[in-house]
């Protein structure tokens, strides 16, 4: 079984900004719920970037994205591999993603943080996998 992380872009912590500024505002002003706002901001920044990984095991990739299991694919399906910048939502922590297409019409969005190695992981078991990045 190997485990590759999510790679992780700086906008991440673009979307916490305004909390985050929220909960500094509400701390000048002597609000303890303004402590609260910035630990949860961060809280959920580690727990979203630690617990977003991709699975190899045996002939499954298995996508996780917190506690959810979002796709157990079988490698054998997979038909391409191709570079996307898709804003889609997936469970990836990057806008510099990869398109995993398997099975006739199914494909998800992700960015493992060792492509390459990740993509030499999948041919090891399915060499017909077509590569275009």
């Amino acid at each position: 079984m190997k485990i590759y992380k999510s790679k992780i872009d700086w906008w991440l912590g673009l979307a916490l900004i305004y909390p985050i500024f929220r909960s500094i505002v509400s701390i000048t002003k002597g609000e303890w719920i303004g402590y609260l706002g910035i630990v949860l901001c961060f809280l959920i920044i580690v727990f979203i970037s630690k617990s977003t990984r991709y699975i190899i095991a045996e002939n499954q990739l298995i996508v996780k994205c917190m506690f959810i299991i979002n796709n157990r694919i079988e490698i054998s399906k997979i038909k391409k591999i191709e570079k996307t910048n898709s804003l889609l939502s997936s469970p990836a922590l990057s806008l510099d993603r990869i398109a995993i297409k398997f099975n006739k019409y199914d494909e998800v969005y992700i960015s493992p943080k060792e492509r390459q190695k990740f993509i030499e992981d999948l041919l090891k078991i399915n060499p017909e996998i077509e590569v275009t990045i």
